[in-house]
């Protein structure tokens, strides 16, 4: 048997009162959900996967240009055609990848801001 709890004005209430109030509060809240539209992302499918494309490039670019860039100039810009020390080559082929780094990372805000500014003027136009 549940044990009845006490009001503020000291009246017993039964527990059965409170499952009451407890099913109308969820009532409610169901109703509350149901009220807030549901967005319809299936317009917005073109221009999600548009974007996530554009980021994946961006992350295989970020990934793979800047290492390929560093073993490549280090083996053979700097040591093989220049005839640099191994210390010197070093160096300078972290400086190529760091400027790689740099050069992806403003095409990717280019593009992005290209992108985000296409898709404001063709929603702008509807």
């Amino acid at each position: 048997m549940r044990p009845l709890l006490r009001r503020a004005s000291g009246r017993p209430e039964a527990s059965v009162e409170r499952g009451a109030e407890a099913a109308a509060m969820e009532r409610c809240g169901e109703a509350a959900l149901n009220a807030v539209p549901v967005p319809d992302f299936r317009q917005n499918e073109g221009s999600l996967t548009s974007t996530l494309r554009t980021l994946l490039f961006f992350t295989a670019l970020m990934i793979t240009l800047p290492v390929g860039l560093y073993f490549s100039s280090k083996a053979y810009i700097f040591e093989g055609t220049l005839g640099m020390s191994d210390r010197d080559s070093y160096f300078y082929a972290a400086i190529v990848a760091v400027v790689t780094v740099h050069v992806v990372l403003a095409l990717f805000v280019y593009v992005a801001w290209n992108e985000g500014s296409r898709q404001w003027r063709e929603g702008k136009q509807d």
